[in-house]
């Protein structure tokens, strides 16, 4: 039954993403060109309605059982109508944010919280009236973070991709079949559209895709990684290195810069492989294979002691930072630890 609703959830994406973006072009669902994007002509968006449409249908026929299941198609609905309006109308941040709250309360009130975590050496932090805000907290962060990587053809789709079969594997070895089913359902529905999406791109998921995949993805990895230990918790993480890591070195570039957070820019990882000389289809391979490693050091992790996940760890922020410094995605004046490498290498 599962490989049926798969196929049906492929085939239907397959067929719906050539109508959206017939509907894209008629109601003005365009991305326009602009100093700070990397496409040249007139783009339909909205091509999240298609991954959707797929994801619900298979959510309709395979009716996975789970006390959450309601609260998150109701939040994935109300994450899709804020994309949507986004696409057609250009929302601003401060109504886009409301969404996006609106959508993580709907999930919190219907019981998905993050309230404990049992430490590595013994014992366990409660959150008690801390968990609400965190779980909201995560599922805004992890949303806007799909949303800021969505700059090139098929970038988002992709690394999505990657972390929705990363979370399905792992919920089947954790034998939580309603994560495995939400997450394979995506995971096709979001190849089928990525048809249309990888370069030269036809069609742009928009806001409508970014926020709907960003929140999906958020609420799986809360719900496969719950109420368990520091260590697990550092999974979902991993799984996301690559736009999370673009997040939060977007935020220290902005506030170095001294710009607004939330203020558009072309320097996110993307841009800056671009600029160093890679081409489109080079970057958007290269990311792939950059959220490929992150996947597969995540479960290399979860298989890993207490002290063999920390070295992993370890191991990964010294290589992002080396490879931020590297392409200069705070800027190209940020370099302390390669300064500290020459300095040193100088004084020998």
């Amino acid at each position: 039954m599962l490989i049926l609703t798969l196929i049906i959830c492929f085939l239907l994406t397959l067929i719906s993403t050539p109508l959206v973006k017939k509907l894209a072009y008629k109601i003005g669902a365009t991305d326009k060109p602009n100093h700070r994007k990397v496409h040249q002509k007139i783009m339909p968006r909205l091509g999240g309605l298609a991954i959707f449409i797929g994801f619900i249908a298979g959510f309709l026929i395979l009716r996975p059982e789970d006390p959450y299941a309601l609260p998150i198609i109701l939040g994935s609905i109300l994450i899709l109508l804020t994309g949507m309006a986004d696409d057609i109308f250009e929302l601003s941040p401060r109504f886009k944010f409301v969404g996006q709250l609106a959508a993580a309360f709907t999930v919190v009130l219907g019981g998905v919280q993050t309230e404990f975590i049992n430490l590595p050496f013994g014992g366990q932090l409660e959150f008690g009236i801390f968990s609400i805000p965190i779980t909201i907290i995560w599922i805004i962060a992890i949303t806007n973070a799909i949303n800021f990587i969505d700059g090139l053809d098929g970038l988002a789709a992709g690394v999505s991709t990657i972390a929705l079969a990363t979370i399905g594997f792992m919920a089947v070895m954790k034998g939580d079949v309603f994560v495995m089913s939400i997450a394979m359902i995506l995971l096709v529905s979001t190849i089928g559209f990525l048809y249309f999406n990888f370069h030269p791109a036809k069609i742009f998921m928009g806001d409508t895709g970014a926020l709907f995949l960003g929140y999906m993805i958020a609420v799986l990895s809360l719900l496969g990684f719950k109420n368990v230990t520091m260590i697990s918790l550092v999974i979902p993480l991993i799984i996301l290195g690559v736009p999370i890591s673009d997040t939060v070195f977007a935020i220290i570039r902005r506030l170095i810069n001294k710009s607004p957070i939330s203020a558009p820019d072309k320097s996110h990882l993307h841009h800056c492989l671009l600029r160093i000389g890679f081409t489109h289809k080079q970057t958007v391979i290269l990311i792939y294979s950059m959220a490929a490693m992150f996947s597969l050091a995540a479960i290399i992790f979860s298989m890993s002691t207490v002290w063999g996940g920390i070295i992993v760890v370890g191991i990964l922020l010294l290589a992002i930072e080396i490879f931020i410094e590297s392409i200069g995605l705070v800027n190209s004046n940020y370099q302390p630890l390669l300064k500290l490498v020459r300095a040193r290498g100088t004084r020998k």
